[in-house]
């Protein structure tokens, strides 16, 4: 008797696993797609020569940056030095995790929240090293929740699965904004090394296009110190209405409610010129700031995304190299 094949089933999605099959799907990702990326350099997701001052030497006409100049020591010299440091042998990694309940929306394979979880793995994985240490804070409705930095995977996955795990919103309550968690950040980091703020940046965005959000400012402080990377986490019906009809919208931060007719092709346009005007501001505060912006949708392939991401900031590194090549 010939067996009939039993009907194949559709792998399930992030969301339907339990979250230590979540994990382990996640880092699968990771270290199948992105492992050898940054191979060899602590600082791969923005690269960038070491920061610790390892004195002077006297300069090389053709050789050193004339941006390295020590003045104050070829002041006292009369001699023209160059500033020398040492590679960064160890990297400490701060993350800011937005987990607001704007972040708990979603119309794709992930929603934002599980999308800003793949994208802390994905930094987690790829700076993961001897010595290396990861810690940083997560904004959630019930508080802030803080992880001191501590190197090892099972300090990762313990902060993924409280990041899995952080309640969803229950009623509407005050969750903390992105400046009070930006500000308690700059208080942790007192050791120079590599921020990532993984958010929707829609907190604090004022209504005048020309305005500095609130969280421009400190973030600018952080950049002054660290190397600054900024995630952008979006879904695409942020980005244009569609044509379904009648619709409630609701405001998850705060609970008011709209019906909107969307079947109305102005309104459609006007809601996406609002909506690019939007995303528009988020990425003009970020470049003022100083911070690398990876742009993220729930729409897409995330792990490409960040492939492209660290293989541009790689060319850009190595631009001023070749450059200094051809000059010579």
């Amino acid at each position: 008797m010939r067996r009939r094949d039993a009907p194949t089933l559709p792998d399930p999605g992030l969301a339907d696993l339990a979250p230590d099959q979540r994990l382990r799907r996640l880092e699968l990702t990771v270290t199948r797609r992105l492992d050898g990326l940054l191979h060899g350099q602590y600082r791969g997701l923005l690269p960038g020569p070491g920061s610790e001052a390892a004195g002077s030497r006297e300069y090389r006409p053709g050789e050193d940056e004339v941006r390295r100049m020590d003045w104050a020591v070829t002041a006292r010299t009369t001699v023209p030095h160059v500033r020398e440091v040492d590679a960064d042998r160890e990297l400490t990694t701060w993350l800011l995790v937005d987990a607001s309940p704007s972040m708990e929306y979603g119309t794709a394979t992930l929603d934002k929240r599980e999308l800003a979880v793949a994208a802390v793995a994905a930094v987690g994985f790829l700076t993961a090293g001897v010595g290396n240490r990861l810690g940083g804070q997560v904004l959630a409705p019930d508080g802030i929740r803080r992880f001191p930095a501590r190197g090892g995977r099972t300090h990762l996955l313990g902060l993924l699965r409280a990041l899995l795990d952080a309640p969803r919103t229950d009623g509407h309550p005050v969750t903390p904004g992105l400046h009070d968690g930006l500000d308690g950040l700059q208080r942790m980091a007192t050791r120079r090394g590599l921020v990532v703020v993984v958010s929707d940046f829609l907190d604090g965005l004022p209504d005048e296009p020309d305005a500095a959000p609130a969280w421009e400012a400190v973030l600018r402080r952080l950049a002054v110190r660290h190397q600054v990377l900024a995630v952008e986490v979006t879904d695409p019906r942020e980005l244009e209405l569609p044509d379904v009809g009648l619709v409630t919208l609701v405001d998850p931060e705060t609970g008011r409610r709209r019906e909107v007719w969307t079947g109305d092709p102005g309104l459609r346009e006007r809601y996406a010129q609002a909506a690019a005007a939007q995303r528009d501001q988020v990425r003009d505060a970020l470049r003022r700031s100083g911070a690398t912006h990876l742009a993220l949708r729930t729409d897409r392939d995330w792990s490409a995304d960040i492939v492209r991401h660290v293989h541009a900031q790689r060319r850009l590194a190595a631009a001023p190299a070749v450059a200094r090549g051809g000059a010579a």
